[in-house]
């Protein structure tokens, strides 16, 4: 993970990235669960449940590259599909799908469970 991303973002870029998680996180899971009870193909509703995972663990900030991938390629996927079928609103899903790309892009931030793993440690040379 540290190969990934430079830093983890600390102070209010790492404030950012924790709230833009808890959006892309939350949207993606209302959007998830009012997607299965509309009852779509089972396709869509395995797409659903890939994308409320993936939300889960984009919350707490664990696999974030992972987890955005999934979740944008769900979405993508999802998106087209509302297209093809002119059936919900095909925008929302490709809104979601490029806040869990950015996500994925960006990295999880210093407040997540992939900075706690891992984060760059520190060395303390002095003796004491």
């Amino acid at each position: 993970m540290q190969r990934l991303f430079s830093t983890f973002a600390d102070g209010w870029p790492g404030a950012g990235l924790l709230l833009l998680r808890l959006l892309t996180g939350a949207a993606l899971i209302v959007s998830g669960f009012s997607g299965i009870r509309e009852g779509p193909p089972p396709l869509t509703v395995a797409l659903q449940i890939i994308g409320i995972a993936a939300a889960i663990l984009l919350l707490v900030g664990v696999f974030t590259p992972v987890a955005g991938v999934l979740a944008a390629a769900a979405e993508v996927w999802i998106a087209i599909s509302r297209f093809s079928s002119h059936s919900g609103d095909p925008w929302a899903a490709l809104a979601q799908a490029i806040l869990a790309a950015a996500l994925a892009m960006i990295g999880p931030g210093a407040w997540s469970v992939d900075a706690r793993r891992f984060g760059r440690k520190h060395i303390d040379l002095s003796e004491g």
